[in-house]
């Protein structure tokens, strides 16, 4: 499966089909991802006006940030969810689902269902699609792993469709998403891989970019500097995997020449077990997003080889 947001005539029409027409979204929950969220629907002309988009909130500064910006802020879960008509994001923490849910399913039956169009994404870590389904069964329900980096625009999201789903949900998914970053669709439980990798992974570069800068200061580089040329680097390094399309493994040798400096450095990384250490943290946070999740360990062992 080629997701959408990496094939470029698929992403040259969702550009084209995003010309002639708007979406109407709603979050519930407009703290700092659902607002970077909201700039990138905005900034890509996903949604052509600010008052395309409406969000809930108890905490007035949040509210105040958006409607600073035109956004149709409220304190009203209800109100979202008679207002937004393509699509409902769960911006919430997970132990805030359940009511959430409750206020989702007393406007459909107060409106006799005459508001169940707008497809609901949760981004709720670790709650499944089946807690989902039970609490809204008549809805199509998307579950969505983002991370951090969408607050800039370049987010890695994994997604798992749910049954009622149709291929436009798909489509709308992608597209909304695709916004600010890549979006690839996976079974559910590789959710949890996905949040071992890159849910959790920033953390793991953060540690990394700062330990280069250490290095840098180490053999004389001012920190600031340090910093710069290592954050600029693990970019630069990114972009050629992206860009290039070419196994990690092999740019690394292109760059590592006989007898010289990258080796050098190479050898002590492999010494210090860097990659080794790296893919058990992807496998513990693997692991603990599904014991978070209600898988029990001996299933995690020996189903899941974990």
């Amino acid at each position: 499966f080629i997701p959408i947001t990496e094939h470029k005539e698929l992403q040259k029409l969702l550009v084209s089909c995003r010309k002639m027409a708007t979406i109407n979204i709603g979050f519930i929950g407009s703290g700092m991802m659902a607002s970077a969220m909201m700039d990138a629907l905005l900034e890509k002309g996903i949604c052509k006006e600010a008052s395309d988009i409406i969000c809930s909130d108890m905490y007035a500064p949040s509210l105040e940030k958006a409607r600073a910006k035109g956004i149709i802020g409220t304190k009203e879960n209800a109100r979202v969810c008679t207002t937004a008509k393509d699509a409902i994001i769960l911006a919430v923490k997970p132990h805030i689902i359940p009511q959430v849910c409750k206020d989702i399913k007393e406007v459909s039956v107060s409106e006799g269902g005459k508001n169940e169009d707008a497809l609901i994404i949760s981004i709720a870590a670790g709650v499944s699609l089946d807690t989902l389904q039970d609490q809204l069964p008549s809805r199509r329900i998307v579950r969505v792993m983002p991370n951090t980096p969408c607050l800039v625009g370049e987010g890695a999201a994994g997604y798992s469709m749910g049954s009622l789903c149709t291929p436009k949900d798909r489509d709308l998914v992608e597209t909304i998403f695709g916004s600010f970053g890549i979006a690839s669709e996976l079974s559910e439980v590789l959710l949890n891989a996905v949040t071992g990798l890159s849910g959790s992974g920033p953390a793991y570069v953060f540690q990394f970019i700062e330990a280069l800068s250490d290095g840098g200061v180490r053999v004389g580089l001012p920190r600031a500097v340090a910093t710069k040329l290592a954050a600029q680097t693990v970019k630069g390094a990114a972009e050629m995997v992206l860009k290039t399309n070419e196994h990690p493994g092999k740019l690394k040798d292109q760059v590592t020449s006989p007898g010289g400096t990258t080796i050098a450095g190479v050898d002590r990384l492999e010494q210090g077990r860097l990659r080794g250490t790296v893919i058990e943290a992807v496998v513990a946070a693997t692991k603990r997003s599904m014991q978070l999740g209600g898988i029990p360990n001996d299933e995690i062992e020996y189903k899941y080889n974990l």
